[in-house]
């Protein structure tokens, strides 16, 4: 992947972990890998758990980076970028997760060219993730190449040329577990309402919403086909949909995605 670079991570939270947890996976050692958070017990954490170095400094963890992570909440981001001005090394490059930070703003904000920004989302976790990314000009040939392999450990990563699909990516793959996690949890709700005792209310839930979606990639047809080919007429899949149509759903996730995109920018 990126073997014989050091790659330092400024902020570790839940997705800094879940690249950490990748990029060990593929060719990089513990010792290669170095971790700041501004809380010294999360650092032990990270050191128990995989055997990484670990800092309070970001100074410090950025020092020897031949890619820096930028992995920190969008709200402490100017402080970041104020705390690294003028100490990443000249030939790393910086590779952000932060939402909402566009590429000018990185670049100013540390005094480097070489940036990648990018979105993943949290079944990165356990390698199943979704990242699209894009590349300032001044990124080189090997460093994409060290971007796609870093982000691809994670799941699948989309390389996109404007940075203002960065935006719509946040507001569908990047928020979009969490859509799913809501009507996966109504359901479960509705069949225990049913009758069915939790645990197997999950089970039901779960396997047919994972069914579902593998058969929906691997099929190659429409998602409308896939729904017809469930939906009998004056059949009970038809009522539920009917309910569904009356209670304006398609309109409600799309005007949530539309506002999900609209805060994204406005985090810019």
């Amino acid at each position: 992947m990126v073997l014989g670079t050091t790659v330092a991570f400024v902020g570790s939270g839940t997705m800094g972990e879940a690249i950490i947890k990748a990029v060990l996976a593929g060719e990089l050692a513990p010792h290669q890998v170095i971790a700041a958070d501004i809380r010294p017990e999360r650092g032990e954490e990270l050191a128990a758990r995989y055997g990484i170095r670990v800092t309070t400094d970001n100074v410090v963890a950025v020092r020897e980076a031949g890619v820096v992570v930028l992995a920190v909440k969008p709200q402490v981001l100017s402080n970041v970028l104020a705390d690294l001005r003028g100490h990443v090394p000249a030939g790393a490059l910086v590779l952000s997760i932060v939402a909402g930070a566009r590429l000018d703003t990185l670049i100013e904000g540390l005094d480097h060219k070489a940036v990648v920004r990018s979105m993943p989302n949290t079944p990165a976790q356990i390698g199943m993730g979704m990242t699209v990314w894009t590349a300032a000009p001044a990124v080189t040939a090997a460093q994409r190449s060290q971007a796609k392999a870093i982000l691809k450990a994670m799941g699948e990563e989309v390389y996109v040329h404007d940075e203002k699909y960065l935006d719509m990516a946040t507001a569908v793959s990047g928020s979009g577990p969490a859509y799913f996690f809501l009507i996966l949890e109504a359901m479960v709700d509705a069949a225990v309402r049913l009758g069915f005792a939790r645990p197997i209310a999950r089970q039901l839930v779960l396997q047919t919403a994972l069914g579902s979606v593998l058969f929906a990639r691997d099929s190659g047809k429409h998602l409308a086909e896939l729904r017809n080919m469930v939906t009998s007429p004056g059949g009970t899949t038809a009522e539920a949909l009917h309910e569904m149509e009356k209670g304006a759903l398609r309109a409600t996730i799309s005007e949530a995605i539309t506002a999900a995109y609209n805060k994204s920018r406005s985090l810019a």
